[in-house]
């Protein structure tokens, strides 16, 4: 299993907007994606948000990653992504 890690910019005076967006439009795309085991999204700090998704493959992880830069989601930009093995889970 591998995860994709990305690390967001939130403008603050959009973030509601940002959040339906990631509730109504970027979870289920992302379910829907090959290799989707799960995800988790945390709410900004300070503008600064993180998510984790988990992939069955890396090759699937890889092809879900978003790229660096704005993001559809009103005042979020995304501002690091890695792709790691995950060692375990429970």
């Amino acid at each position: 299993m591998h995860a994709v890690f990305a690390t967001l910019t939130i403008d603050p005076a959009q973030a509601g907007a940002a959040r339906s967006m990631l509730t109504e439009q970027v979870v289920p795309m992302l379910k829907a994606t090959p290799g989707f085991v799960g995800g988790y999204w945390c709410d900004p700090i300070d503008g600064k948000a993180i998510s984790m998704v988990a992939y069955d493959t890396e090759e699937n992880a890889r092809s879900a990653a978003p790229p660096v830069g704005p993001a559809p989601a009103p005042g979020v930009v995304i501002e690091s992504v890695e792709i790691r093995e995950v060692a375990a889970h429970a």
